[in-house]
């Protein structure tokens, strides 16, 4: 179960690289701007915000990958201890994206999710 919890947070790894990608890389592309609903003005506007923004996303899933390396060489206390603050992370960042917006409610899910299954899935393997 550990394992299989391990694989759901690296799921949330790798879609928190790929917010990164979109907020920092590409925020103001029509693509992106589809996937966010914003228009060419407002990506403008917000453009360095939301660059600052992908850098927390890359951080987490660092974080969260640091996490799965150390536990897989062997160091298991430090390994849980990082994929747990990453992990937990994720899950309240998109607590709060919720509530700071109902609206965003699909987004938050995606974001928080993956992480909360992991963290579960992988809980229980500890017990």
């Amino acid at each position: 179960m550990v394992i299989a919890g391990l694989v759901i947070v690296a799921l949330a790894a790798l879609i928190h690289l790929y917010i990164f990608a979109l907020e920092s890389l590409t925020w103001t592309s029509d693509r992106t701007r589809a996937v966010f609903g914003t228009t060419p003005e407002q990506a403008a506007q917000t453009r360095q915000l939301a660059f600052n923004q992908g850098f927390y996303n890359l951080f987490l899933a660092i974080e969260v990958v640091a996490g799965i390396v150390a536990f897989a060489l062997g160091a298991a206390p430090v390994g849980i201890a990082l994929v747990l603050a990453g992990a937990g992370s994720m899950v309240l960042a998109g607590v709060v994206l919720v509530a700071s917006d109902r609206s965003k409610a699909r987004a938050a899910l995606i974001q928080m999710l993956p992480p909360l299954i992991g963290v579960i899935v992988g809980g229980i393997g500890l017990i």
